[in-house]
């Protein structure tokens, strides 16, 4: 594709992703042309790669966090289909090769995944550990069967479960594995600005941390608790005092203890958010101040 002259400093790009659920990786064209879903030979730093075109040829302005950009070297062939199905046997040949010599040395790791680099020149052993493991002698002897460039990563409980997929509690493939491309902190605020049951099992995935998806909708939640008073507020209300004794968020409405004259019994009622006033905030330990959505 020429490259558009009438839109100056623009520069052409392609977006390429190299994992399922992974980055997208920007490269200068190098002439081709690409639409989506394509596969790619591109030169990254690991060496030559095997990737799918996400974001077909584009004039971009020039990013510093882009340049300097590397090219893509060809469109995929199916000589280079036949060497990535090759590859993958490779792999799990590797994966067995690994386990045994793991067993060997009994070494407090467990392995998850084995990447093969597309030209062959380094072999990447994923796997978990509660700790330090000192794999030096398994790296010597896989350098030894391989006769490639080694390197074993440790990667966390999250980036496992990326990488070997599998069913949420919703009933639907992980997040982590079908489209996040990276993963966003999450905290145990988030369940309880959500006003989520704050049962592990119902907040965790099965990674066993927080489930990412408290993440989505978290600013929205932000937004309405400003709105919102909290339990044990004294309000105003349309039928006189009350305090706060329960909130729906997303309804915007709120139960509260009302008296309409200091003489008559205590009833409870609902009101929404925009009918009442806030008169008197309730006192809430420092500690737990920040877990109200309040400041």
């Amino acid at each position: 594709m020429k490259e558009n002259t009438d839109i100056p400093n623009m520069i052409e790009i392609i977006g390429v992703r190299f994992k399922p659920a992974g980055k997208i990786y920007y490269f200068d064209p190098n002439g081709i042309t690409a639409t989506r879903g394509m596969g790619v030979i591109a030169e990254t730093v690991r060496g030559v790669e095997y990737g799918n075109c996400e974001i077909g040829n584009k004039m971009v302005e020039p990013n510093p966090a882009h340049l300097p950009m590397r090219k893509v070297l060809r469109l995929a062939t199916e000589a280079d289909l036949a060497t990535l199905k090759e590859n993958k046997q490779r792999e799990r040949d590797a994966f067995s090769i690994c386990l045994e010599r793991i067993a060997k040395y009994e070494l407090g790791m467990k392995l998850v995944d084995v990447e093969l680099t597309f030209d062959s020149t380094k072999i990447i052993f994923y796997f978990t550990a509660d700790g330090r493991v000192d794999f030096r002698e398994l790296v010597k002897e896989l350098a030894g069967v391989f006769r490639m460039r080694i390197e074993l990563r440790q990667i966390g409980v999250r980036d496992e479960s990326k990488l070997l997929n599998g069913i949420g509690v919703c009933g639907r493939t992980l997040c982590c594995a079908t489209f996040l491309q990276e993963f966003h902190p999450v905290s145990i605020k988030m369940a309880k600005d959500q006003n989520l049951s704050l049962s592990p099992s119902k907040i965790s995935g099965v990674c066993g941390r927080l489930m990412c998806c408290l993440k989505y909708e978290e600013e929205h939640y932000a937004e309405l608790n400003k709105i919102m008073p909290g339990v044990g507020d004294i309000i105003q209300t349309p039928d006189g005092q009350g305090e706060v004794v329960s909130t729906s968020i997303l309804r915007q409405t709120l139960r509260a203890v009302v008296r309409k004259k200091p003489e008559d019994a205590p009833s409870t009622n609902q009101y929404h958010a925009k009918d009442i006033k806030v008169l008197k905030k309730a006192i809430v330990p420092e500690y737990s101040r920040d877990y109200r959505g309040k400041n």
